[in-house]
């Protein structure tokens, strides 16, 4: 097998492609022929050890993918060998075999491409747990998406329409607000070129936004939560901006709002039921067509280096998708 290789995590440039053995399951773990891996925000902090996870080195990175199962460890009675699966094990997506904890695999069912299927788990599960789960998203409320054109954002727009929400997406650009609306986007605010409080206040008609789901952080956190409305609830997903904020307590006093942290990796760790609950839900509503992840482009994987170079750019809309 192949593999991309990080032995020193300074940076992506420090990846090597390199011919390995292909490992042997041991018990509670599959072999997976990967068809399809999807680049995520935290594959770039990984190989910069800028992650929380820090695996032993060297490692392969690429968090989420998906493919057919090989071969099977002791104990592994729930798959077979040339099923189709999804994976999200944190590492190992990037190459042409990888092992993954049986338990992890998601089963795709017939009609559900690789590459959909390794764009799936992480921003579909995320945006779930943040709108239904942890903000009670309710028929009629309105959710402001910030970094609406991103995987999560695209996402968190699908979800919050399928729960009967009206929704605002904030992105960077007209192309990208453009794609906000074809996906369902009720307003759209450009932030490099229009005021979001003022618009805010315009769309919403003063009231402002039940629900503000944020995975960019940054600056525009804090006009976003001043723009709150009364029992408003603000999602912090992540910090893709960088800077992580902070937010003035009071505001949330004054507006009665509360900041709500969300962290679908540990819920899926605390929480197993729940989650799996939560991920045969969002299966249904691919089947559906509820829900379906934008694909920005796919790039072979022998390519990393360049996608890891666009998605740094900060110009893909939806998610990039390495394939083999």
């Amino acid at each position: 097998m192949h593999a991309w290789l990080c032995e020193n995590p300074v940076g992506v440039d420090a990846l090597n492609w390199k011919e390995i053995p292909t490992p042997v399951p041991q018990s509670g773990q599959v072999l997976i022929r990967i068809e399809a891996a999807s680049l995520n925000f935290p594959d770039l902090l990984i190989v910069q050890n800028k992650y929380q996870m820090k695996p032993d080195l060297p490692f392969v990175p690429g968090s989420e993918y998906a493919g057919v199962i090989e071969a099977l460890g002791e104990g592994v009675t729930h798959l077979k060998v040339g099923q189709s699966v999804a994976c999200l094990s944190g590492t190992g997506g990037f190459g042409t075999h990888t092992l993954a904890p049986a338990k992890l695999c998601m089963p795709l069912p017939p009609g559900f491409p690789a590459v959909d299927a390794a764009a799936f788990i992480m921003i579909y599960a995320t945006s779930h747990h943040a709108l239904i789960d942890r903000a009670a998203l309710k028929t009629g409320e309105t959710v402001l998406v910030l970094g609406a054109a991103g995987g999560v954002g695209t996402a968190a727009i699908q979800i919050a329409k399928a729960a009967g929400a009206k929704v605002i997406a904030a992105a960077s650009t007209d192309e990208k607000c453009a794609l906000c609306k074809s996906l369902g986007a009720d307003e759209t605010i450009n932030y490099t070129t229009q005021n979001i409080r003022e618009v805010l206040k315009t769309v919403t008609e003063g009231k402002g936004p039940d629900v503000i789901y944020d995975p960019v952080g940054g600056d525009f956190a804090e006009p976003a939560f001043r723009s709150i409305a009364w029992r408003g609830r603000y999602l912090v997903v992540g910090f893709a901006a960088g800077p992580i904020p902070a937010l003035p307590f009071n505001l949330a006093l004054l507006k009665g709002a509360s900041i709500v942290g969300v962290f679908w990796g540990d819920f899926s760790r605390r929480e197993p039921q729940a989650n799996a609950a939560m991920m045969a839900e969002l299966a249904q509503w691919y089947a559906q067509g509820k829900v379906k992840p934008v694909i920005d482009r796919t790039m072979p994987m022998s390519e990393l280096k360049a996608a890891y170079a666009h998605m740094g750019s900060r110009g893909v809309m939806g998610k990039l998708v390495m394939v083999n």
